[in-house]
């Protein structure tokens, strides 16, 4: 996948995380909960730009450390909402979709990023 498609598809899902977090119910739980999620979910597009900015391949390992991080406990948020009952179940699917399959994506590119590194620095 193209840095620019996954630009677009990390901003659609914090996009989508927003729209979430307004249905939640306006509970303890559900703001406190909706904090937490919108702050991560929002954060995968940031910090992705930002690792796609990067000047070294140590600080590209760093940036998308930090992403694979948010998507992690957006996944994590996500299914809290679910097991709180907070929202249906068919209200989350999709989005708890996205967040497993962008959680593979940054888990692939962080274990190809350090491998590449590692036979690079191997090699010197």
């Amino acid at each position: 996948m193209k840095a620019e498609e996954l630009k677009l598809r990390t901003r659609m899902f914090a996009l989508r995380a927003i729209k979430l977090v307004d249905a939640l119910p306006k509970t303890i739980a559900g703001r406190t909960i909706g904090s937490q999620f919108v702050r991560c979910a929002t954060s995968v597009g940031a910090n992705f730009h930002a690792a796609c900015r990067s000047r070294t391949k140590a600080e590209y390992i760093a940036k998308n450390g930090l992403v694979l991080e948010e998507t992690d406990e957006s996944l994590f948020w996500l299914q809290l909402i679910v097991d709180a009952n907070l929202l249906p179940q068919p209200r989350i699917d999709a989005l708890l979709q996205e967040a497993k399959e962008l959680t593979a994506i940054f888990t692939a590119s962080d274990k190809t990023a350090r491998r590449r590194a590692s036979t690079l620095h191997s090699e010197r």
